[in-house]
């Protein structure tokens, strides 16, 4: 039997390599809890200014959004989520997997992350990165299209999102952009 002294000795020295110790993975979510009353507001605020932007922007095909009027669950969401729908949401890049690579490739404030709800702003591409290995029909059916990005909208200032969106989609613009015959 390991006393209990000589059981944290060896947590220390030797971590498990694939788990969290979870006093600590306690701790840090006790931690985000007691703020979050803090930071939603601001969140749904973000996320709000950007789909105001990406909705209008010419290099964007569509943008799903519960608070968009044009969204099908807008209704409910208003009536279920009265503070805002969150600051999680995807957008369709118009020019598709290319474009898409190009948009990732060219931000510089969001972080290329799969996770979702952290304090700084991320994005992901699934055509390129996660279902990378699916042809344009598998991702099809798994209902995931080659545009499809997934934005988390995190505490930076909303107009240097917009900016960094706005260059980004730019140069992923005329990377889509057919190329003239040599």
């Amino acid at each position: 039997a390991v006393a209990s002294g000589q059981f944290f000795f060896l947590m220390i020295r030797r971590p498990p390599r694939s788990t969290l110790f979870p006093y600590t993975t306690l701790f840090r979510s006790l931690q985000g809890v007691e703020t979050l009353h803090l930071r939603m507001p601001r969140h749904v605020e973000n996320a709000r200014k950007v789909v105001a932007f990406l909705d209008q922007a010419a290099e964007v095909d569509w943008v799903s959004y519960p608070d968009l009027p044009d969204h099908p669950d807008h209704a409910r969401a208003k009536r279920l989520l009265p503070r805002g729908a969150g600051s999680v949401f995807s957008f369709g890049i118009r020019g598709g997997r290319a474009a898409g690579r190009v948009l990732i490739e060219r931000l510089g404030l969001f972080s290329h992350l799969a996770n979702v709800g952290d304090a700084k702003s991320l994005v992901i591409h699934p055509a390129s990165t996660t279902h990378q290995q699916m042809d344009a029909a598998a991702l099809e059916a798994a209902g995931v299209g080659e545009e499809l990005v997934r934005l988390s909208v995190g505490l930076e200032d909303p107009e240097d999102l917009i900016d960094d969106l706005r260059q980004a989609l730019k140069a992923a613009g005329r990377a889509a952009l057919p190329r003239a015959a040599e």
